[in-house]
């Protein structure tokens, strides 16, 4: 693998090359960067490169991380609209694949995007603007590697705030499932955890993690549908990794679901997660929980965000609100490949878009039924990559290019 260190070197690599990948921090779990001939790395591109406080944007190179790019603009009294549970991630491979936070007013990471520079096949570097490009910017956002390598990136910020958060333990599901709308809606970041070691067997939903903004002056009451206010001081939250619980912070530490220096995972497991229309989420949650003999087995975890409707072609929220339902796995992929299309057949009445970046069964045909721009996007690659540079067989299989 080499590692990229400017543009004009990236320009030189690509014209000699048949065929590469770009690498991010490599916390995608599908085949999206898998590349039999060639791999690169833009981990040394990673500085801010001007922050315009006209037109509210900062543009930074592609290899910086959230969790590096978050202080910075917190220092300079700026904030980004949202950020992903892990804040490791890279801007560039974040957009790539539709990564996502948490709050049904707020896009994905790539809804930030006013801007996206990249190098093609043949050497030439390429602009595209919000403002200047219209359907050819819509398309190439979310662009899943398809169009070429990525180096530069211009993103929405405003002005910095804080999040206050809080736990709220132990509510039904059938209290859940009543009052979905509300809870979902009722704080800036909400998330809905499954229970560690009973999860989609358990009639609860044990965990339901709040973040308020701090100027919404939220109230946070004892008890929420019969889920209790969880105690900043118990045993349970000293032990955890998120230790600070019921207090506030900055948006960079408070968003993401772990710190910037801790460790998310060990690398011994698997991710899933499929998008739903919001006005199918309950009946969803409830199809998936009838594979729930089959599922806890294999399941460390599972969680519930809610995300806004964008207008970017590939985005798993293209012009639908949507509920994420995440699953992260034991790294039994036998098991774990054998029962996704289990999960996906009892979602598709609710026609589930997959998240780029995760394990997912279904192909090209049916992912055509999921993306009314697909055809479009297809387009687009043609256009960019003529000589298919950036091609692999993921994008064969699930796309048809």
């Amino acid at each position: 693998m080499l590692n990229i260190e400017s543009v004009e070197q990236l320009q030189e690599f690509v014209q000699k090359q048949n065929g590469l990948k770009a690498l991010g921090s490599r916390h995608c779990f599908s085949l999206i960067s898998d590349n039999v001939h060639q791999l690169i790395s833009l981990r040394s591109m990673n500085r801010i490169l001007d922050i315009d406080e006209t037109e509210k944007t900062v543009s930074v190179e592609a290899g910086i991380t959230y969790s590096k790019l978050g202080p910075e603009l917190d220092r300079r009294g700026y904030a980004l609209h949202n950020l992903a549970s892990l804040p490791q991630i890279s801007v560039a491979g974040s957009i790539a694949t539709a990564t996502h936070g948490s709050g049904s007013k707020n896009g994905n990471l790539a809804s930030a995007v006013a801007e996206i520079e990249l190098v093609t096949g043949d050497g030439e570097l390429h602009t595209l603007s919000r403002k200047k490009d219209a359907d050819g910017f819509l398309g190439a956002v979310v662009h899943l590697g398809a169009l070429g390598i990525v180096t530069r990136v211009k993103l929405d910020i405003q002005p910095t705030f804080r999040i206050s958060e809080y736990w709220y333990h132990g509510m039904k599901k059938e209290s859940l499932y009543e009052n979905f709308s509300w809870i979902m809606n009722s704080a800036y970041s909400v998330s809905v955890f499954s229970d560690f070691k009973r999860g989609f067997t358990n009639e609860h939903w044990p965990s339901i993690r709040l973040k308020v903004h701090e100027e919404a002056g939220f109230e946070a009451k004892p008890e929420l549908f019969g889920a209790r206010l969880a105690s900043t001081n118990s045993e349970k939250s000293k032990k955890a990794d998120q230790s600070t619980r019921n207090t506030s912070g900055a948006w960079w530490e408070r968003l993401p679901h772990f710190t910037i220096d801790g460790v998310a995972a060990k690398g011994n497991e698997l991710q899933t997660e499929y998008f739903v229309a919001i006005e199918h989420a309950t009946d969803a949650i409830k199809a998936v929980a009838t594979l729930a003999d089959r599922i806890q087995p294999l399941l460390y975890a599972s969680e519930l965000r809610t995300v806004a409707a964008d207008r970017l072609w590939m985005s798993t929220c293209y012009e639908q609100l949507s509920l994420a339902i995440h699953f992260t796995w034991k790294s039994d992929k036998e098991a774990v490949f054998n029962l996704l299309p289990e999960i996906e057949k009892r979602l598709a009445p609710f026609e589930p878009r997959p998240h780029w970046g995760k394990l997912f069964f279904m192909g090209s045909k049916t992912l055509e039924t999921r993306y009314d721009r697909l055809a479009d996007f297809r387009q687009l690659v043609d256009r960019y990559d003529p000589e298919s540079k950036f091609r692999n067989s993921f994008l064969r299989n699930k796309i048809g290019i």
